[in-house]
C-alpha cells in the first residue's frame, strides 16, 4: 500500500473504487489498523458509487510511530485529569484530525464524507467542526461527545485493555487477547466465528504489532475533554451509528453525540456491540449512504465486485509486500 507524508509523519493509506467518485474517508479506533474496516462493507461503499480510503492513524498500523510519551502509564493519566491537566498527552485528536487532512491535501482531494469509528469517531468529530470546508457528511460510529457524565466501559472490558499487553514474540498471546477482546465487546447478535477472528487477528498482528502506540492514542483520547461546544459547531449531515449492546462505548455516549449535533440523525442498532461484523456491512454501509445522500444526492451505482484498488501500480509483489509487513511487525517504523 502506498504512503503520503504529512505532518513529518509517513501515512500508510489504501485507495478504492475510482478517483472520480465522491471520497469516503475511513478513520479507525484505538489501536485499529486499516485492515478492521471489513472489506465487505468497502466494497458496498464502492458498489454504491464511492471512493473508499482508509488509512492508518499515527501510532498504529504502519504508519509513523512516535517516541514521545513512552513512559505514559493509564493511572498518571487518570491523576493528571483530575487535577485538570491535559499535557500528559504527547498529540491530540486535533493533530490525529491533522493527519487525516492531510492525506486528503496529498491525494488532492477538496472534500469527503467522513467516517470514523470510536476514538476514530472523535477525530471525524474533531475535522468536521474545525474543518468544515473539507467535510461534505460525517458518520459517527460507537463513539461519544465526550461528555464527563456518560458511563464509561464495563468493568471487565477495561480490565482486559488495561492488562499488560503480551511482547511481539508471542504469537499465539496477541491472538489469544484479541479474540478474547472481540468476546467481550462484539457483537452478540452478530457473532463472528472464531476461525474467522482468528484469522483477522493473525492478519494484524503479523502486519504490525505496536502496543506502545495504544496508551499515546489513549492518551489524545482522553485529553480531548468534552467536545459538546464543538460539537453544536457541526454543519454537516451527520448520521450518529450505535449498537444497542456496546460494551466499551454504551449507547449513551452515541445519544448524548447525536443530541449535540445539529439535525443528527441517531441509528440504534439492536444486537450491535463495538465492531463491525461482516453480517451488518450492509446496514453501516446505509448509515453512510445516508449522511453522504443528505450532502450530495444519489451516486450512480458501480456494478456489484468491480471493486478496483488504486494507487497500487509498481508496488512489490505479494511476497515482497507480505516479508516487509512481517519485519515492521519485529522491528516498527
Amino acid at each position: 500500500m502506498p504512503r503520503i507524508k504529512t505532518n513529518g509523519l509517513r501515512i500508510e493509506y489504501e485507495s478504492l473504487g475510482s478517483a472520480k467518485s465522491e471520497a469516503v474517508l475511513l478513520i479507525m479506533g484505538l489501536g485499529a489498523q486499516l485492515t478492521q474496516w471489513p472489506a465487505a462493507l468497502c466494497e458496498k461503499l464502492v458498489e454504491r458509487g464511492y471512493r473508499v480510503i482508509r488509512f492508518d492513524n499515527r501510532d498504529v498500523g504502519l504508519s509513523s510511530k512516535i517516541t514521545k510519551g513512552s513512559k505514559l502509564s493509564y493511572s498518571e493519566m487518570l491523576a493528571s485529569l483530575g487535577e485538570g491537566k491535559s499535557d500528559f498527552a504527547p498529540y491530540s485528536l486535533a493533530d490525529m484530525a491533522s493527519d487525516a487532512i492531510g492525506l486528503l491535501d496529498g491525494l488532492k482531494i477538496d472534500k469527503a464524507h467522513i467516517v470514523g469509528m470510536a476514538m476514530g469517531g472523535m477525530i471525524a468529530q474533531t475535522i468536521a467542526a474545525e474543518y468544515p470546508d473539507r467535510t461534505l457528511s460525517l458518520t459517527s460510529i460507537a463513539s461519544t461527545s465526550g461528555n464527563p457524565d456518560l458511563p464509561g466501559p464495563e468493568e471487565e472490558v477495561l480490565r482486559l485493555m488495561l492488562s499488560p499487553a503480551p511482547v511481539v514474540s508471542d504469537l499465539s498471546g496477541i491472538v489469544a487477547r484479541d479474540i478474547e477482546l472481540n468476546r467481550l465487546i462484539g457483537s452478540p447478535d452478530y457473532p463472528t466465528e472464531a476461525a474467522t477472528l482468528k484469522e483477522w487477528a493473525m492478519r494484524d498482528a503479523l502486519r504490525a504489532y505496536y502496543p506502545a502506540g495504544i496508551l499515546r492514542q489513549m492518551a489524545a483520547a482522553m485529553s480531548g475533554g468534552d467536545r459538546r461546544a464543538a460539537l453544536a459547531k457541526i454543519k454537516a449531515p451527520t448520521v450518529v451509528l450505535h449498537g444497542a449492546a456496546d460494551r466499551y462505548i454504551p449507547v449513551a455516549a452515541g445519544e448524548d453525540t447525536a443530541k449535540n449535533i445539529p439535525g443528527a440523525e441517531l441509528r440504534v442498532v439492536p444486537g450491535m456491540g463495538h465492531d463491525l461484523p461482516t453480517a451488518l456491512a450492509g446496514t453501516v454501509a446505509e448509515a453512510i449512504v445516508a449522511a453522504a445522500e443528505r450532502a450530495t444526492g444519489p451516486r450512480p451505482a458501480v456494478e456489484a465486485g468491480a471493486t478496483t484498488r488504486n494507487d497500487e501500480a509498481g508496488k512489490p509483489g505479494p511476497f515482497s509486500r507480505m516479508f516487509r509487513r512481517f519485519r515492521r511487525a519485529i522491528v516498527p517504523a
